[in-house]
């Protein structure tokens, strides 16, 4: 049992329960500290237990689907992860059913929300990784554009950026050298990016995304982030494959 999710739907309930206009007068605050982990597992409460059971199985029916496998314990950090690369690798894979073939996806650190645990994968823990509202969208950037996003990325210390991504930086976030694909980046072509809305809002130190041109942002439900995970793990599943990714030198420190 997910404790802390289902303590949270239980919260959520009785919140809404609790919103009928009643004539209180908030008097005082008092809080505490109250740490929920495994050791609520080992010893469960039976009356939270009973209380607990048809929030759980509400709970169960939704987060508790297997969608795929992981090959491995999977975590985001900077300046490159196996998380981070999985995730913008998604994106460029998404694109196919949009039509569309970018050079480059780029997912950003802030917006992974947890890890994966090597084995199976629910849809709870898709919705861990990926909880926000965001969508896939698709933009055209400059080659001077993309000079600049990378500069930006090597100032933040790196960000989840797809396969064919070479950038070096140092220690204090300039950016050394870029290569995409292997070749240097011409800054008077044309490059098409995969991405989320919420990036190309400028937001997150990466303010060039909003110059992208040619923007392709579809607002359907089934565009968000965590229903494009999630299709990545199921292809995989369907095909006997487990989903692995690994750090690879897309961005180094020197």
């Amino acid at each position: 049992m997910n404790i802390r999710r289902i303590i949270y739907a239980s919260l959520a309930s009785l919140m809404i329960v609790g919103c009928a206009p009643k004539h209180y007068q908030l008097t005082s605050v008092e809080r505490t500290r109250l740490i929920v982990d495994s050791r609520y597992d080992k010893k469960p409460d039976e009356r939270a237990v009973k209380f607990l059971e048809p929030f759980k199985r509400v709970n169960d029916s939704i987060m508790g689907p297997i969608v795929g496998v992981v090959a491995r314990n999977m975590h985001a950090d900077r300046p490159e992860s196996n998380l981070s690369n999985l995730l913008a690798d998604i994106l460029v894979w998404s694109a196919k059913d949009y039509n569309e073939n970018p050079v480059l996806g780029i997912y950003n650190m802030g917006g992974i929300r947890a890890d994966l645990t090597k084995g199976n994968v629910t849809y709870g823990d898709v919705l861990d990784v990926a909880p926000f509202e965001n969508k896939i969208c698709f933009i055209t950037l400059t080659g001077e554009q993309m000079l600049t996003l990378f500069r930006q990325i090597a100032h933040r210390g790196g960000e989840g950026v797809s396969h064919g991504v070479e950038l070096v930086i140092t220690e204090d976030g300039k950016l050394i050298s870029s290569k995409l694909h292997g070749k240097e980046i011409d800054p008077k072509a044309e490059y098409r990016v995969a991405t989320i809305n919420y990036l190309i809002e400028g937001n997150d130190g990466m303010p060039v995304l909003r110059e992208g041109t040619n923007i392709i942002a579809p607002n359907e439900k089934s565009n968000n982030t965590r229903f494009l995970i999630m299709n990545y793990f199921k292809d995989h599943q369907a095909r006997g494959v487990i989903v692995d990714s690994q750090v690879e030198g897309r961005i180094k420190i020197q």
